[in-house]
Formats: structure tokens, sequence, C-alpha cells
């Protein structure tokens, strides 16, 4: 063990208290994404800067951090197209129209926790057509509620059966969402994460959540129809990250050093070298994915190029 992850480690015991902030009622989304920081906003937003021109979310996932910012503008990016053109369709569209939607199809396939025939036939026809919305009435239905493709990108996720609904809850998730989606300036994009800079400058903010290279999440081996995430993906990164940095904008970095007896030394270098700013972060992912165990074997870590002790 090097001395800097045992220093991260002394500083996650002394501050386990510290951490505990006061509880903000945030907006969750309603996508289960993969890795979604919605249970460590409390931890995570406190840190951003106080004053945010353009925020940028470079890995926005299923938007838990982009949707709870205030900036004057906010960018969501994200490589997985499916995931834009959802965000979009809900940010277009009143949610009179949206929940009329999704009980039209409720009714039209007879969807319960209970018919797998049903889920089953939507799903075939989501796969023929891929209307956007239907997407999200799958997830409504689909084991734990994950978003997940094959090869071809057709949506395979199994049946939840006797778990998975459109419940009140979940209507209530997404109305909040939605409302919240029209009232700020939002603009989502479907990139590369590595995008020009040109436009940018030190009163922006930007947000990586990338795959975790030492993790097993759902996208990372690139079978699913989309680029995989590897050393060389997790270099450029890093590498625009410091470009971030020689232009004076500030930036946090959600990852992990430490994940099941695995060790990210790639990046332990990294802050090391730029003598990044480095604060433990207590994860729990118990709802996030069905195949994880072992889950509080991580040593997740939120990484800036500022000290968060000088923020205004």
């Amino acid at each position: 063990m090097s001395f800097f992850i045992f220093l991260i480690k002394i500083l996650l015991f002394k501050e386990g208290k510290v951490m505990q902030t006061t509880k903000v009622k945030y907006i969750k989304s309603p996508l289960n994404y993969t890795g979604g920081k919605f249970k460590l906003l409390d931890q995570i937003l406190p840190k951003f800067p106080k004053r945010i021109d353009t925020f940028v979310d470079l890995f926005c996932g299923g938007c838990n951090v982009g949707i709870n910012v205030n900036a004057n503008k906010i960018i969501c990016n994200d490589i997985i197209d499916y995931l834009i053109q959802l965000l979009k369709y809900f940010q277009t569209h009143s949610i009179d129209h949206i929940l009329s939607h999704i009980e039209t199809r409720i009714q039209e396939y007879n969807l319960s926790k209970s018919n797998k025939e049903g889920y089953l036939a939507l799903r075939d026809y989501y796969n023929k057509h891929r209307f956007i919305l239907d997407l999200y009435v799958l997830t409504c239905y689909s084991f734990n509620h994950v978003i997940r493709f094959n090869s071809k990108h057709e949506f395979n996720a199994p049946f939840g059966q006797n778990r998975s609904h459109f419940n009140d809850t979940l209507k209530k998730k997404l109305v909040d969402f939605v409302n919240e989606i029209h009232s700020k300036n939002i603009v989502f994009t479907n990139n590369d994460f590595e995008i020009s800079l040109d436009e940018f400058g030190p009163n922006d903010f930007f947000y990586c959540d990338p795959p975790y290279l030492i993790s097993q999440g759902v996208y990372n081996d690139g079978k699913r129809g989309f680029k995989g995430w590897d050393e060389e993906q997790e270099i450029r990164l890093l590498n625009f990250l410091d470009r971030l940095n020689e232009k004076g904008i500030k930036f946090a970095l959600s990852n992990v050093f430490e994940n099941k007896g695995l060790r990210n030394d790639l990046l332990i270098q990294w802050c090391e070298r730029n003598e990044y700013f480095v604060y433990p972060i207590s994860s729990n992912y118990s709802n996030s994915s069905y195949h994880r165990k072992d889950r509080n074997t991580s040593l997740e870590v939120l990484i800036t190029n500022y000290d968060v002790r000088s923020i205004n």
C-alpha cells in the first residue's frame, strides 16, 4: 500500500462524520443507470464551486448530477445516444403527453409486475421500431429497472417478475425530473468526452464520472454495441483533464483507487504527479447492480484541481 493510499484511508476514517452533510432534497433521475450518483450527491455537490457559468457533465448517464446543479447553463453529455435521446424527449414534451403515452402502453400490452409475456411483446416492438419513450416504459418493468443492450443495440434486460412496475413512486420521480428539466437551461449532447475547449473559461466547471477502469460496469467491456473503457481511454481522459487545468478551468473527477483487490495505479500516480486534491467518498451502490457483491471493498474518491476550502 502506498503512503498516498494510506493517507486517503486515514482521511476517510477521520472525516466520516464530516461527510454526512445536511440533507438537501435532490431530484432523482427516473433512469436506473449503472453507477448513478444520486446517493452520493450530499458528498459531491458541496465540493463544487458555488458560482458556475457553464457546468459540463461529460458522462451524464441518468443525469442525477446535472439535474441538481445550479449554473447559468448546463451541458449534459454522454456517448450512449439512447440516453441522450430519452433525456431530450423528456425536455421537449409535456409531462401530460409523456404520462399519457406510458398509460397507453400499459393498457395495450397489459403490463404488470406479473405479465412477462406483455413485457416481452413490448420489448420486441421497441427493438423493431425504436420509439424512444418505449425504452423508458420498458425500464419500469425490467428487472431492477436496469437499462441494458446487446451488441446490436437491442434492449435485452429481463423482466422484473413480481417486482418492477410503473407505480406511484416511479410516477412522482418522473414528474419531478421532467418539471426540473423544463425549468433549467440544459443542453443534451451525444459526443465523445474529448470536446473542444475553445468556448470555455475559468468561470466554467467540468464534472467527470467515467466508467471505472478497475470496476466491472456493464459498458466497460465494449461488447454492448458501445465503445468500451480501457487504459487507452483512461489516459485520454486524464490528459484532457490536464488541459482543463492548464486553461485554469476547474474540474472534479469521480473514480476509485481500489476495488475488490484491484488498484488503479495509473490514476493514483497521475494525482500524485499533478498534486491534485483527493477527497474520499463513502460509497453505497447497493441498488445499482444486482451482479455486484462485496460492495464495500472500494475506495472511492473525488479528485479536483482546486482546494474545496477555497471555493466561493
